[in-house]
This record gives C-alpha cells, structure tokens and sequence, in this order.
C-alpha cells in the first residue's frame, strides 16, 4: 500500500489505491461512493456544492442529484457516527456536502507498519478442472463465484475480487505466494471432477502464513443435480468455513500482547469464551476482552453485539440480575445502528429478546440475521431455541436441522444438541430430551442450561436418580437457582410449558 492515506476515526483511506479500510481492514465500497469520499476528505472542513461532487464522481456525465443523495447516503451508512455522535458528512442546505471530522495524514509505509499484516481476508480461487474434458471448467469457474458472492455478504471478511483471484486460473498454487501477492489472510481453493454422470467437489481453506489446511470437504453429486444443488454447496461452504476462519483467527492473536492489539484482535481473542455455555469466569474474560475492544473503538459493531450477547447468556444462566437485559439490549441496538448490515447485530438483539421472553421481537430479529446471511448456522441454533422457548417445537427442529446441515461439526454443536433436548421436552418426549441434553453436558460440562434441562427431562422421564445428579450440577453452575427464579426469570414462554418444566425440576429435588 503505497500513497498517502486519509486516516479519520477508524477508517483509512488510500486515495491512490481506492482503498477504504477500518481498523486496518479492507472494506468493500462501490466505486461512485469511494470517489465521493476522496473529494470530501481532501478538501476536509469545506463546503463542497453538489454540482463539484458530481463532477467528481460522475466526470463529465449528465446525472440527477438524486443519484449524489442515494450515493452520500450509502456513505454514511458505511461509516457510521463520529465519536461524538455525529455524521461524518455534513448536509449544507440549498448548497452541497461537508466533511466534518479529523483527519490525519500519513504515507502509505506507515501506515503499512501500523496495519503490520493483512485484515481477515480470503481470495477465492477458481475450481481446478480434474476432468478429461476442458470444457468442463465452467463448473468450478461458477461454484467459485457463487462463493465469492457469498462472502461477500460476511462483513468482517474482505473477499479478494473475482478479477484479482481468478488471475491464478483453476491450476495448483502457492497459497503462500496468493496471500502475499493478494494481500490476505486465507485462500479457498478446490477441484471439480467429472466421471460419466457424477460430480465430485473437493474444497479446502488455508492459512497463508504458514500454509496449514483450516478447513477441507468433499462433496458427490449426480451431474443433473448441480446447478440445482450449486446454491446448496455454496451455502454449506459458507456455514461450515465461517466458524473454522474464527477458530483460526483467535489462534493468530491468542498469544500475542495486549499492548500489540487492534479492536479486531481482542474481539478475536474474546469470541471462543462467549460461546462456554455456563462457565462464569470464561464469560466474564470475554466481557473484560471485549471491553478492550470497544476502549479502542467505542462504535465497533461486532464487539458491542458480543458484549450484549454476552450479558444476556449469564442472564439466562442465573450469573447476573435479570435487570440488565435492558442494557444488553442497548448494546445490540448500537451495533445495529454501527453495521445494519451486520447478520450478528440483529443475531444478539434476537438472543437478548429470547432471554427477555419478547418473542416476536426475537423472531423478526432473527429472521433479518438470516436474511442477511442465510449460512448462518448459529443463528439457526438460536431461532431454534427461540421456537422451542415459545412453545413451537416442531419449527424449532427444523432450524435445528438446517443449522447441523450448514455447519455439523463447530462450536455449536453442543447448543445444538442441548436446543433439540428443549424441544423435545416442550412437546413431551422427555426421554429423548434427556438423551440429547446428556450428549450437550458431555461436550460442555459446564453448560449451566443443559444441565437444568437435563434435570426436568429426567424428572418427567421417570429417572430420578439421573434427575437429582444432574440438579446438583445445575445447582453448582446456578446457586441461587430455585422454582421461583424458573417462574419469574427462564426463557420458557407460555405457563403451561414452564409448568411443566418446573414439575420436572421438583421430582428431582428443587424447591
């Protein structure tokens, strides 16, 4: 990265390169609107009329104003408030636009050393052609594509372009040579094979630092199902690498010093502590790294959905007072105003809901996190638990059965697994609630909300001897756990499922 560099809040931008960054990570922004942001920082403090923001953006080209609206528009919403609260673009009524925050200067070598490697970042190369037929590559060339589209729609991943990537052509490669030639972190490659009929898809991720394989899969296909499966495949490469690219990312910054990260690095190092599932000092070291995180940027989207998620998982698990769902919920509500776009904004905000039994609320916020990326697997996992909490079982399983599709074998797994015992147990199979409840405990021994489900499904099962230990464990994660916290504060919507729940518990010992 060469030329000078605009530096403003947690943005930079390389004019020569028509690069923005945040944090040092690349941030995808149309063309029109990046030259729009050029003419507005180099001329930082001065009212610019909407005829010279034209002739920036659009030279010598007859266009509508309504066009520099959507496009300052569109900026705006990219960049977020200031730290003071404020747009960093002005509107000047009757006249043009103004540039309003600080903006510091600094050649592109220093601000290299600063960045000190790439941002999390991936090139998608383009499906080797394993078949006799040449022709053939047309198939890897699409899924490529497909793919590149896809995680696109990540947001805290920048993706190689299509033109950048494919410059490679679907033959073997260095992935070290890729990363330091593209400027990224990972590189997805992989090889479609054709024999008579059948299609078979090979797909691997690497680390380009040290070239190891963070993720690899095989898929085998009749040769009529492709284009209709095409989406599927890209789909479930997305659910299943985005969860290994995480894994990945907190090795690289696990033992690094504190004084040596950026917001992303301690979001990085927090986000495998988030996700314990009932130990309170692991959840607790993830809210003191997040809060690293927002001291360096208090605006930054992703941190500030994870503390709210965060503060709402020892909610439910009885760690901390049920009045600081309101807090949380502020949390999520300001990382969506940071990044709407964001599938993991409104995915905490869906969770908070949950816990504050809003069920609607938690619905429509979880559906808006899917949109945004249908490859979501954990909020699968959580829409889930939404539906099994509000006494709708049947819909439960079936996100649960999409999320074990997109993503079988990561960190969710064993909430998978302790979400099915839910909604098993709300429709009165407590035997297999039981089971599946038992197989989460295993993974995660210290699942707070496993264990207690546990305890009701035994209870209602007729096994009061599993009932009782698995009381006793709840009780070790949750001391203060009681019928009249289950009454006023668990998640369970409706009285009749919760009565039920609280029978369970009380066959096995809680009063």
């Amino acid at each position: 990265m060469q030329g000078c560099c605009f530096v403003f809040g947690p943005f930079a931008l390389n004019a020569e390169t028509g690069t923005l960054f945040r944090q040092h990570i690349p941030v995808p922004v149309g063309y029109r609107a990046l030259l729009l942001l050029e003419a507005l920082v180099k001329r930082q403090g001065e009212v610019l009329t909407k005829s010279q923001l034209i002739d920036a953006a659009w030279p010598g080209t007859a266009i509508e104003e309504g066009n520099l609206a959507v496009q300052i528009a569109s900026l705006r919403k990219l960049l977020g408030a200031t730290p003071d609260g404020q747009d960093w673009i002005a509107t000047v009524p009757r006249v043009g636009y103004r540039f309003t925050g600080e903006i510091k200067r600094l050649d592109g070598a220093t601000y290299n050393r600063e960045a000190g490697e790439p941002g999390p970042s991936i090139a998608v190369l383009p499906f080797a052609n394993l078949s006799d037929d040449v022709h053939q590559q047309y198939f890897g060339d699409g899924l490529a594509e497909d793919i590149i589209t896809r995680f696109a729609r990540l947001r805290w991943l920048f993706v190689s372009a299509r033109n950048s990537s494919f410059t490679y052509g679907a033959k073997a490669v260095d992935v070290k040579q890729v990363g330091r030639e593209l400027g990224v972190r990972y590189v997805l490659d992989g090889s479609v094979r054709r024999s008579g009929q059948r299609l078979r898809i090979t797909a691997r991720a690497s680390d380009v630092q040290n070239g190891r394989q963070i993720w690899a899969e095989r898929y085998d296909l009749e040769m009529a199902d492709f284009f209709a499966l095409q989406d599927q495949i890209a789909e479930s490469v997305i659910g299943a690498i985005e969860p290994r690219l995480y894994a990945a990312e907190h090795e690289r910054f696990q033992g690094r010093a504190p004084g040596s990260l950026d917001a992303w690095g301690f979001t990085m190092k927090a986000m495998p502590y988030v996700w314990t599932w009932g130990s309170g000092q692991e959840i607790e070291l993830a809210e003191r790294l997040l809060t690293r995180a927002t001291d360096i940027d208090p605006e930054y989207p992703r941190a500030n959905c994870l503390r709210a998620w965060a503060l709402a998982a020892r909610v439910i698990l009885g760690l901390a007072d049920p009045d600081a769902l309101p807090t949380a919920l502020d949390m999520a509500h300001r990382a969506i105003r940071g990044d709407p776009e964001d599938p993991w904004t409104h995915f905490a905000a869906g969770f908070v809901h949950m816990a504050s039994r809003h069920f609607d609320r938690a619905v429509a916020a979880l559906t808006e996190a899917i949109v945004l990326n249908p490859s979501f697997a954990f909020a699968h996992v959580i829409f889930g638990c939404t539906y099994g909490y509000g006494g709708m079982p049947e819909d439960g399983l079936h996100h649960l059965a999409i999320a074990d599709r997109l993503s079988p074998r990561d960190f969710t797994q064993a909430a998978n697994l302790s979400t099915t015992g839910l909604c098993h147990f709300v429709a009165k199979r407590f035997a297999q609630a039981s089971e599946y409840e038992n197989r989460a405990v295993e993974l995660r021994p210290h699942f707070g909300t496993a264990w207690r489900t546990l305890a009701a499904s035994a209870g209602m099962a007729g096994d009061s001897v599993l009932a009782r230990q698995a009381l006793s464990q709840a009780r070790r994660l949750h001391p203060s756990l009681s019928v009249e916290w289950i009454e006023k504060h668990h998640p369970i919507v409706h009285e009749r499922d919760r009565a039920l729940y609280i029978k369970g518990l009380c066959i096995a010992g809680l009063r």
